[in-house]
């Protein structure tokens, strides 16, 4: 069977429709998980964190921070580091770090980055009525965490995108309950650690709350206003800092830097080209982002929409953000995994799966490409996931029109096309 025959027949409405495979499948995973599930689980977590903790390479890109909140302790101006890139409520959010000695920060924080990333995903369950114990919950995590490459690097470097991870599925999830101003909240938190969920106040604007958009930008304001007081020279991060992330970082970063921006040039593409091509698809992705929120669905209660419209948003800014590593996308996978419970998300293409072939654990890919070279997979996933859900936002909005009767004409339920005609003067109106 050819390659395209099987996407279409796997795609078929049927078969993923009522009754079908895939709502059998859902079926399955959805019931409980039993307690050899739940120990291989918890056993694959903690692995992951105990490796990582052995590692000669831990904490890499945690150790800015950290060194960041040392500078701001003694003295000094955390910004005196060119590769410390975040606001200056950052610096206070990394003290109590900072205060702990190394052989406790080595053990704690992959538990901690694991934690975080399990309550985004708890959240992302909660937003789509997924019961935790189910399978798809217990051994779903396990399964991302081990098969999900970009899930050990996190673990591995320490990153602050954890915290945004876990913050969107919760700010959603408290939206989908009408608490925007608390999710509000969670999104300026995020912020205050690191500004990568800046662009989830589209969603906001989208929906119009301007008190939930008010808190996630006052509260990051006002955390950054009194740590910059507490530091000498915080104007560097306006001189120095901003300059520096706004040209896409230095060499050190681009061997893993993901962006379009970065990646096509290394193929041959011309830079202006390569810009315009980024911020081409960020814009299109924005245009679908607004075309998603308005087309709401008659399947669910709004979860589908709020989580589309904000994946969307996100992946947008990820196109041309400099630099744009693999992790990032720790933020809206998540999100779309738990999605699949519902008919017509995502997930139950096979485009999506394939989109994600690239970051699958002992994959084999090609040892020119490999290495540091892996910004190239980073791209195509990035890449894939924004072409998809941008092509399901923008496609997807078909309308569908119902039978208007005249008098002498019976109802119809097949296409005008199809239909038999019916033997009376007047016939169906559209």
């Amino acid at each position: 069977m050819r390659a395209g025959t099987w996407l279409r027949r796997w795609d078929d409405a049927r078969a993923w429709g009522p009754g079908g495979r895939a709502e059998r499948l859902v079926g399955w995973l959805l019931r409980p998980a039993s307690r050899p599930w739940r120990a291989v689980s918890l056993a694959v977590l903690l692995g992951i964190c105990v490796s990582t903790s052995l590692r000669g390479n831990w904490g890499s890109d945690n150790a800015f921070v950290v060194k960041a909140a040392d500078a701001l302790l003694a003295g000094g101006s955390p910004y005196d580091d060119k590769r410390f890139l975040y606001l200056p409520s950052a610096v206070v959010m990394a003290v109590p770090e900072a205060l702990l000695p190394t052989p406790v920060l080595r053990w704690l924080l992959p538990v901690v980055m694991s934690g975080l990333l399990a309550v985004g995903w708890w959240a992302a369950l909660r937003l789509f009525s997924v019961p935790l114990r189910s399978r798809f919950a217990v051994g779903g995590f396990a399964l991302f965490a081990i098969a999900y490459k970009p899930y050990v690097n996190l673990v591995l470097i320490g990153n602050w995108t954890a915290i945004s991870a876990a913050a969107l599925p919760v700010a959603l999830l408290l939206a989908h309950r009408g608490s925007w101003v608390r999710a509000g909240l969670v999104v300026g938190l995020a912020i205050a650690c690191k500004p990568m969920l800046v662009p989830v106040g589209l969603l906001f604007v989208l929906a119009r709350q301007w008190r939930g958009l008010a808190a996630a930008v006052l509260l990051p304001v006002t955390v950054s206003l009194a740590g910059a007081l507490l530091m000498p020279s915080p104007t560097l991060f306006f001189t120095k800092t901003l300059p520096f992330l706004l040209g896409g970082q230095d060499a050190y970063a681009l061997p893993w830097d993901a962006s379009p921006i970065a990646v096509l040039p290394r193929l041959g593409v011309p830079q202006p080209l390569a810009v315009a091509v980024a911020f081409a698809g960020a814009g299109a992705g924005l245009w679908g982002a607004w075309r998603r929120w308005r087309r709401p669905d008659e399947t669910d209660e709004g979860q589908l929409r709020l989580v589309e419209t904000a994946c969307m948003v996100m992946l947008a800014a990820f196109l041309v953000s400099r630099p744009s590593f693999d992790h990032y996308l720790l933020v809206v996978l998540p999100l779309l995994l738990a999605s699949g419970v519902r008919p017509g998300s995502m997930p139950r293409s096979p485009w999506f799966w394939l989109a994600l072939t690239p970051q699958v654990v002992l994959l084999p890919w090609p040892s020119e490409l490999a290495h540091k070279r892996r910004a190239f997979k980073d791209c195509a996933t990035l890449c894939g996931l924004a072409i998809l859900l941008a092509r399901r936002a923008l496609l997807s909005g078909r309308v569908t029109l119902e039978p208007v009767t005249t008098a002498g004409s019976p109802p119809r339920t097949e296409p005008e096309c199809a239909a038999t005609p019916a033997a009376s003067a007047s016939r169906t109106a559209f």
